[in-house]
């Protein structure tokens, strides 16, 4: 891929931030180099009973491993392939005619970034800067967890509810299907996937008692924290 190309594509998807580095990576890379599935930090039956190792076992050893099987047949060949993930988010984001690639592509990432949202004993109150940011932009831990579960509540259909980085301050959204905040050049920080394979087997319809559980018992605060730096 020739680099003023990939300027074009980076600079359509709003991320010019993230461009210098993530052109670096794609230098790094080989055409033969392939998206990965990456080991859970933690076994299948780590969450329960709030997720189940059954659920994990479809969500992570089905969906998300069909998603990276998909992206790699579908970059092979193209401009795209060794191209590591996060700037192929980017850049497959900016381009109408690879819609099918961002779409296995940010599938991936996000739910890597899902995984690695959640860790077993999870869920209490943060600490640190953490819980300073989220006062700042929300006004106390309530204030963030009713604004988080009215954006998982509220996204209609399948998606992604997350807490990422604007201008500086902690924000809420949601986003549809696969969707993520890499194409609007924003920082993730922390997100629960409301997909309905993320908790149907455990919840069936209840998505309000996933997401209580997943705030209660799961959010990795932790990993939370790595991303505001």
């Amino acid at each position: 891929m020739r680099r003023r190309e990939f300027i074009s594509w980076t600079l359509k998807a709003g991320a010019v931030a993230l461009l210098p580095a993530i052109w670096t990576g794609c230098q790094r890379n080989s055409a033969k180099a392939s998206i990965g599935l990456p080991p859970l930090a933690y076994a299948e039956d780590a969450l329960e009973p709030h997720i189940s190792a059954r659920t994990m076992a479809f969500h992570y050893g089905k969906h998300h491993q069909g998603y990276v099987d998909n992206v790699n047949k579908l970059v092979a060949k193209t401009p795209y392939a060794g191209m590591p993930l996060e700037a192929l988010v980017v850049s497959s984001a900016g381009d109408a005619e690879a819609g099918a690639i961002f779409n296995n592509a940010a599938q991936v990432y996000n739910h890597n970034f899902y995984w690695n949202s959640m860790a077993p004993g999870g869920g209490k109150e943060p600490t640190g800067a953490v819980q300073e940011g989220l006062a700042a932009s929300f006004g106390s831990y309530d204030g963030f967890k009713k604004a988080f579960l009215d954006a998982a509540t509220g996204q209609f259909g399948s998606g992604w509810a997350w807490l990422v980085i604007r201008d500086g301050k902690l924000e809420v959204m949601a986003t549809s299907n696969a969707d993520t905040p890499l194409a609007h050049g924003l920082k993730p920080v922390l997100v629960i996937d409301v997909w309905e394979h993320a908790y149907y087997l455990d919840y069936q319809n209840q998505r309000k008692a996933y997401v209580e559980a997943f705030l209660a018992n799961l959010v990795n605060w932790e990993f939370a924290a790595q991303n505001l730096s």
